[in-house]
């Protein structure tokens, strides 16, 4: 596969290459937030403010479903006053019992480890909500078990339909107070997504393009995305799994103040200068730091001295900034940014971004 970023300013190739409708998708993200709201809302999610505030939430879930859970977390901030955690697993922790509410986000509502999580969590008598496909096993384990179900009309890969399986989380910690969040935010929520969508439209050219730009930058490198908060840091690895699986793409994911405990030697390794006189380019590593309004005085140092460090020893830098108030706001402007990217990357390489045949060819093997 090579590079060719001509393609991403063909309005052909980004149809023909595109079958699936990744771009679509990306540029439905606004929609989702109004559906996913109005979908929560309907379910009657904010029913949880009558069961009272439990001493956890746990989020069981997979892959683009689970991230739902960590944008959670990150918008409610460390000033949440319970616990707040993603469980990608078969199994809850041991400690997870009748105290605590366990949220189930599964796409497909037939994910095999969180229909396992959620049916340990009735077993134990937890709070449940659950988020899926309407008429799925998930739907049925959440009505038989008298949980709160919201049937969230998602179509396509899972992690194309992100803000319609993290709205009504959202909505559901706005009834716990544990975050602030109504109508209003919602809508300017929507309002950032439709300008990242309007200015990362296919009809927009490579050099007033945002996502095509990125998606340049990234090409023939090996990214190493830092997030410099821990809602930066959700964006970072949303854009690490979403360069995984749209572009195919490998990624390096890390958060400030931690990588620069380890990750940042690798600006010292073969992969870090670049030799002029090689007959061929090698790719070399890129560092992509995300930054948020909300940084530790400390680690805004170090993500400066990192940057530094690293443009000294000849790694690029690219730096993308969170806009905006609210933290669902800023998380909007970094995730809707890196999936068009990621998506431009791909179609850039001649990649069909929509199909995870090695995901699906794991699952045939294990259901052998």
């Amino acid at each position: 596969m090579i590079w060719e970023p001509e393609r991403l300013d063909d309005q052909q190739h980004l149809s023909e290459g595109d079958p699936g409708g990744m771009l679509l998708a990306v540029a439905a993200s606004a929609a989702q937030v109004r559906t996913g709201h109005r979908t929560a809302v309907e379910a009657g999610v904010e029913r949880l403010a009558e069961w009272g505030r439990p001493r956890s939430v746990v989020v069981t879930g997979m892959g683009g479903s689970a991230i739902a859970g960590d944008m959670l977390a990150a918008v409610c901030g460390n000033g949440v006053p319970l616990p707040l955690m993603t469980v990608r697993s078969h199994r809850l922790p041991g400690w997870v019992g009748a105290a605590d509410l366990v949220i189930a986000v599964s796409c497909s509502g037939r994910t095999e480890e969180t229909l396992s999580a959620a049916t340990e969590a009735v077993r134990r008598g937890c709070a449940l909500l659950a988020v899926g496909s309407p008429g799925s096993p998930l739907e049925s384990l959440a009505r038989q078990a008298s949980a709160i179900y919201v049937p969230v009309p998602a179509s396509g890969q899972p992690r194309a339909n992100v803000w319609l399986l993290t709205i009504p989380l959202i909505v559901a910690a706005a009834s716990l107070g544990l975050t602030r969040a109504d109508q209003a935010l919602f809508e300017s929520v929507a309002g950032v997504l439709e300008d990242i969508a309007h200015r990362c439209r296919p009809s927009s050219e490579s050099f007033v393009n945002p996502g095509k730009a990125l998606a340049t930058e990234l090409a023939e490198s090996l990214p190493m995305i830092w997030g410099s908060s821990p809602l930066a840091a959700v964006a970072g690895y949303r854009l690490a799994c979403q360069l995984n699986e749209n572009a195919k793409y490998p990624a390096v994911f890390g958060e400030l103040p931690e990588a620069d405990h380890n990750q940042v030697v690798a600006f010292d390794g073969p992969f870090a200068r670049r030799d002029i006189f090689a007959d061929t380019p090698a790719r070399t590593l890129r560092l992509v730091m995300l930054r948020d309004t909300d940084e530790h005085p400390q680690v805004a140092r170090r993500r400066e001295a990192s940057e530094r460090i690293a443009q000294d020893r000849d790694v690029p830098v690219t730096e993308l900034a969170a806009e905006g108030e609210h933290p669902l706001e800023r998380l909007a402007s970094l995730v809707g940014l890196g999936d068009y990217a990621s998506t431009y990357l791909a179609l850039g390489y001649g990649v069909d971004p929509t199909p995870v045949t090695a995901i699906a060819e794991l699952k045939a093997r294990i259901s052998q």
